[in-house]
């Protein structure tokens, strides 16, 4: 499977990215979905993929043996910024069988791949400081 992903990948500098048309038959078969997106940012959306491992990129520092070195693994964040970064970490750690998702989850999303919602875990506000769940009640003080 490995092989597979790097045949399905392209090259940009250096670095194996793939895109979500690509990704989606591999992830059908089993290969391994990292979502490094925080929570606020997945806002109640997740990848509907047999295997998914929820890592946020905030902690890959502390958790980046987590990630198994004898699957294929697609690194995948909102837009593909973050995934590229912790892509050039892993590699600089010896991994050879990981990927980006190249547009992240806003190209998953757009090119129609599924995703759960949870409308429950959406967020609203004006700004990033004022992000809260949409469906949540105000308590009087």
């Amino acid at each position: 499977m490995i092989d597979l992903l790097l045949q399905q990948s392209f090259e940009s500098q250096g670095l194996r990215f793939i895109t979500p048309r690509k990704a989606w038959p591999l992830l059908e078969k089993g290969a391994l979905l990292v979502d490094l997106r925080p929570d606020y940012e997945g806002a109640g959306k997740l990848p509907d993929v047999q295997e998914l491992l929820l890592l946020p990129y905030t902690e890959i520092e502390e958790n980046w043996q987590e990630i198994p070195r004898d699957e294929a693994v697609i690194l995948a964040d909102a837009v593909g910024i973050r995934s590229k970064e912790v892509l050039k970490l892993l590699l600089s750690r010896g991994y050879t069988n990981v990927v980006s998702l190249a547009g992240g989850f806003v190209d998953w999303e757009r090119d129609g791949f599924p995703i759960i919602i949870d409308l429950s875990e959406r967020l609203t506000g004006s700004c990033m400081c004022q992000l809260r769940p949409r469906n949540r009640k105000k308590s009087k003080i």
